[in-house]
């Protein structure tokens, strides 16, 4: 999977669900995009902790780093 930000890994996952709940995948379909979303959900889950990290240190230092 290529980068992606935040917001689009959201965003892919929201029309993955939306496709999900509208009966518009088929069989082999869904099994591909359950895949695809449970990588997006790594990727976003991943990407709040780092952020979550990364404002307890600034919080504890005072310093922001990249």
């Amino acid at each position: 999977m290529e980068k992606k930000n935040y917001s689009d890994a959201m965003k892919q996952l929201e029309d993955i669900v939306r496709r999900m709940e509208s009966g518009e995948l088929d069989i082999d379909s869904l099994t591909k995009e359950l895949k695809t979303a449970q990588s997006l959900i790594k990727l976003c889950k991943d990407k709040l902790y780092k952020t979550e990290e990364e404002i307890n240190k600034i919080m504890e230092t005072g310093e922001i780093t990249k």
